[in-house]
């Protein structure tokens, strides 16, 4: 039965729905006027952003490692309404491509050479006429596209966000902008010496000009590795960039994306704590846990997870340490849970309203984070991966749920810094194996701040096992459909 909304509660929901509605209203008119469509280039799926009576030259953009086309609409939006033809695209492994990455990641000859011949398919298809493409990418996309740059005449001028690449030299790419976070500071540094090839005095926010070469590196203030992609300065710079390369006078709204998608997914968490206030309450007691029961609790798994997962580690799953994952989340979950039953503390009833109210909620953040962020749905290959990583995902969330379910605040970093702490002893034990752990920490510290949130409000509710089953399939489907697909 719905409860009457307090005055704390009714103050929550009105704020949160303040946030979504503003920050809907900042993305939506970000895409307003640009049409988007999809293609197919062989396996490769591709976004297009065009404007009505767009006269600009195509511009081909790539995301980075773990990444997606949507990640890459900050830019690709205020470049479509600037009348370029726009056109995103995932590479192998990502997104909604169907296809693994394959070869070896060593050798320029193996993978890296793979994802040069998917982008030149793409710049084929997207061609128009004797116009130069320009070619904008982020992370590991700028080495491919600068190795492109290389074999391709047609190629146009380069954008390269947080940059790397060791076939940069004081003479090729001849048109190139770099833009890098301020809070990447060794990109920085690559990016001001590569502008120095050209002119050794040019500093951060200077053109660099010789001949038909021209550099700039230009800061993104405030920004890291994920920020930049939504950095107003690092976006007008890019037009800027184009408009100066292409002899072109253009513009465009650059709106603050980035802000806007976090209140969006902000307001969203916001609005399920009242929401879920509304639900009935079960009385499910805390577990009676003093301090040597937490720190058994915590310890016990992080060491023996490690120390029984990296020796077994299979390697079945066509995912980056996806396999691996699963078996230290099973082994850290399965001995939590065997703690618990020592100690008699049950999981408590399911309760089905808090299990529905929580997933519907899981699902619209997904829906959001798939329009404006980065990929959420899966492709068909990755369906038994997920349900792979759910065998030691739901475990694991079962038992967190349980021991943090009314806890305090050191309570529950205690618990949950102990599982990153044994992602960290994995790493140790064998770090060539499973050095890519090291990227999932801030996914898994995302997740306890954004679902964890949900969960513990349900939990609250309903008790901890609804919320440990539900929050165990997302956690599941967040990494099954995150890392890339992986075949040597």
């Amino acid at each position: 039965m719905v409860q009457r909304l307090g005055k704390r509660d009714l103050g929550l929901a009105i704020l949160a729905c303040l946030m979504i509605a503003g920050a809907l209203y900042v993305l939506e008119a970000a895409r307003a006027g640009v049409s988007i469509t999809q293609m197919q280039v062989g396996d490769t799926p591709i976004t297009s952003y065009v404007a009505p009576g767009a006269d600009g030259p195509a511009v081909v953009i790539a995301h980075g490692f773990a990444g997606s086309r949507q990640m890459m609409q900050g830019y690709a939006l205020p470049l479509a309404q600037a009348g370029y033809h726009v056109h995103a695209f995932d590479f192998m492994g990502h997104g909604r491509h169907t296809l693994p990455m394959s070869g070896d990641v060593t050798v320029i000859e193996g993978t890296t050479q793979r994802l040069m011949a998917q982008t030149e398919a793409v710049m084929d298809a997207v061609a128009q006429d004797e116009s130069a493409i320009s070619l904008l990418g982020h992370s590991m996309a700028t080495d491919v596209l600068v190795r492109v740059a290389a074999e391709r005449p047609d190629s146009g001028p380069l954008v390269l966000i947080s940059a790397f690449s060791r076939v940069i030299d004081a003479t090729h790419p001849a048109s190139l902008l770099m833009i890098t976070g301020a809070w990447e500071p060794g990109l920085r540094d690559f990016a001001l010496e590569a502008a120095r090839m050209v002119s050794p005095e040019v500093s951060e926010g200077e053109t660099a000009r010789a001949d038909h070469i021209t550099r700039r590196a230009v800061i993104a203030p405030h920004a890291e590795h994920v920020a930049v992609l939504h950095s107003r300065t690092g976006r007008a710079e890019a037009l800027d960039w184009l408009n100066e390369s292409y002899g072109r006078d253009t513009e465009a709204t650059i709106l603050p994306t980035g802000w806007a998608i976090l209140a969006l997914l902000g307001g969203l968490v916001l609005l399920f704590l009242p929401v879920a206030r509304q639900l009935p309450a079960h009385g499910v007691p805390a577990a009676p846990a003093g301090k040597g029961r937490i720190a058994l609790a915590a310890l016990l798994p992080a060491v023996l997870a490690p120390l029984l997962a990296v020796p077994l580690n299979p390697g079945l799953l066509p995912v980056l340490v996806a396999d691996y994952l699963a078996l230290h989340l099973a082994i850290f979950g399965l001995v939590q849970l065997a703690l618990l039953r020592f100690w008699r503390i049950p999981l408590g009833p399911m309760h089905w309203q808090s299990a529905g109210l929580l997933l519907l909620w899981c699902i619209l953040f997904g829906i959001a984070l798939d329009r404006y962020a980065a990929n959420f749905w899966p492709v068909g290959t990755r369906l038994w991966i997920i349900s792979a990583i759910a065998l030691g995902a739901v475990p694991a969330m079962l038992a967190d749920a349980r021991l943090t379910h009314l806890a305090s605040l050191p309570v529950r970093i205690a618990l949950r810094g102990a599982f990153l702490l044994s992602l960290g002893l994995a790493v140790a034990l064998d770090f060539e194996a499973l050095f890519f752990l090291l990227m999932i920490a801030p996914v898994i510290v995302l997740f306890y701040l954004v679902f964890g949130t949900m969960g513990r409000q349900t939990s609250a509710r309903g008790g901890p096992l609804a919320p440990g089953l539900v929050l165990g399939l997302v956690l599941a489907w967040a990494l099954g459909v995150s890392f890339p697909l992986f075949q040597a």
